[in-house]
């Protein structure tokens, strides 16, 4: 059975676990010299060790190993050490190739098979094997280019899961995507929006209204893609009032409008807390009522199937660089995203009891999910769209790779 490795926008020692798993398997119940040397003869078999991390620095011929877990380790590198090279993804250990010692530096990934001492503390290795830094990077590079030319990302509208097929609303049109035995199939954690901590999911995770993205190969008219890569996710808009903040544990208790429900919400470095001052405020909710008022197509609607579920897609995607621009997405919505970085930020402890807030956040644990993007001053927008409209302004969130790109061209 062929091993599938994760994509290189995955966690690095992610990738590095998965190449170890296919160089050679279970770790060697004896120490054997990995270069062509004789095996070590004893009538005590010495048990190898395995270690996985990134270089912290390196020393003569010692290499400081910091490892997922744990402290640092110190990799002794010996005359008869073997050193091989394996591409990000790669599968089959024949295609490693060899490196010199000096190949290795700081910040490459490796994964080492040796003797530790009894402490634990130090390995004298035997082989070392290494996911380059840069060509991590490159691949990176590589596939966030592939994204932007063969993505598309959109809310789920109906899941086969018997057929594994979904189709999703992308830039105002349906796009079915098909899987195959060979399609990777991912899913953002309930906590996490980050793309690079998706994690393996099944089809059957996936429901009408979640985030899907998916790359791979198109029709002719863009209505079906074949799938190499599905990720998908659950996320939620909120729109209501603050009952309470507890800055000491960085969460906010929140008056849901449309459940009449308090929500606990959970704020994180990576949050975005930002106040809408009242001029822009006050144009959005204009631009809300007449979009209501003309039955404008993809307008932001109390009857839409993810406001009466509280589940929204987090991305969305403008169709060129004056609707981006403008702050609108093609269909008339307002779009946050390009302005988010520009509005004034707040930080926790200027919310109080009563502010008005619509917050985008992620499915979340035992109730509480997590802040991807919060905004303040927003009782305008929340007046002219009492119901769970209001809240999907912040729809046009994308859920993207890195680099940003809009998952797909």
């Amino acid at each position: 059975m062929t091993t599938r490795c994760p994509s290189s926008l995955r966690p690095i020692v992610a990738i590095v676990l998965c190449a170890a798993s296919v160089l050679g398997g279970a770790v060697p119940t004896t120490f054997a010299l990995d270069s062509g040397q004789q095996t070590q003869q004893s009538s005590t078999p010495v048990a190898a060790s395995r270690r996985v991390g990134k270089i912290k620095s390196i020393n003569g011929t010692v290499i400081t190993l910091t490892p997922e877990s744990g402290p640092d380790i110190n990799v002794t590198v010996q005359d008869v050490t073997r050193i091989r090279r394996i591409a990000p993804g790669e599968s089959n250990i024949k295609n490693a190739t060899p490196l010199d010692f000096t190949g290795l530096q700081v910040g490459d990934l490796i994964r080492v098979v040796g003797i530790a001492s009894d402490d634990g503390k130090s390995i004298a290795a035997s082989s070392i094997v290494a996911l380059k830094a840069v060509d991590v990077e490159a691949k990176r590079q590589q596939d966030l280019q592939d994204w932007q030319k063969r993505g598309v990302d959109g809310p789920a509208k109906d899941v086969d899961a018997a057929a594994g097929s979904v189709t999703i609303k992308a830039r105002g049109k349906d796009v079915i995507i098909h899987s195959s035995k060979s399609t990777v199939l991912l899913r953002y954690p309930p906590d996490s929006w980050k793309f690079e901590d998706a994690q393996p999911g099944t089809f059957q995770q996936i429901h009408p209204g979640d985030q899907v993205r998916a790359r791979g190969d198109r029709n002719a008219d863009g209505s079906d893609l074949t799938a190499e890569e599905i990720v998908s996710g659950t996320f939620r808009n909120l729109a209501g009032t603050v009952n309470s903040v507890d800055a000491s544990s960085s969460t906010l208790n929140v008056h849901d409008l449309l459940s009449k429900k308090t929500v606990t919400v959970k704020i994180m470095q990576d949050s975005q807390l930002h106040h809408l001052p009242p001029e822009i405020a006050q144009r959005f909710a204009a631009r809300l009522k007449r979009a209501a008022g003309a039955g404008i197509p993809g307008a932001p609607s109390g009857s839409d199937s993810s406001a009466k579920t509280g589940a929204t897609t987090a991305s969305g995607t403008t169709d060129g660089a004056s609707a981006r621009g403008s702050g609108m997405s093609s269909g008339g919505q307002p779009d946050l995203q390009q302005m988010l970085s520009r509005l004034p930020a707040v930080p926790l402890n200027d919310l109080h009891k009563g502010d008005a807030v619509i917050i985008l956040t992620t499915e979340g644990t035992a109730g509480a999910g997590t802040a991807i993007a919060l905004l303040t001053g927003v009782e305008p927008i929340l007046q002219a769209a009492p119901n769970a409209a209001g809240a999907s302004i912040l729809t046009p969130w994308s859920l993207s790779t890195p680099s940003g790109d809009a998952g797909g061209p």
